[in-house]
């Protein structure tokens, strides 16, 4: 997640978004550097407006938690939701959240 928080500062500034000014950003934040993350933010990335990413994050509903429920139909949904996440694999930028 800090490799995304260094890329949107990078582009802020106007300055060029690569694996290694990238790193540069993390490791003056003192921020562990996973480089594997950074070349999967990178590549997620190339082709891509970050404006686009922004604008689209921005204009994503967000919804209330249903209220009331009991106990057991809460496992159950979590129980589908984890199993619905291991079939999904995400890919590009998503794959890092």
């Amino acid at each position: 997640m800090e490799s995304i928080y260094a890329a949107l500062l990078l582009h802020k500034t106007g300055g060029k978004i690569t694996e290694a000014n990238v790193e540069k950003v993390l490791t003056a934040a003192g921020a562990k550097v996973d480089k594997t993350e950074i070349t999967k933010l990178i590549a997620g990335l190339k082709g891509t407006k970050i404006e686009d990413i922004i604008k689209s994050a921005s204009t994503i509903p967000v919804t209330a938690a249903p209220a009331g429920g009991t106990a057991e139909k809460k496992k159950g949904e979590k129980k589908k939701k984890e199993e619905a996440k291991e079939e999904e694999e995400p890919t590009g930028i998503g794959s890092l959240f």
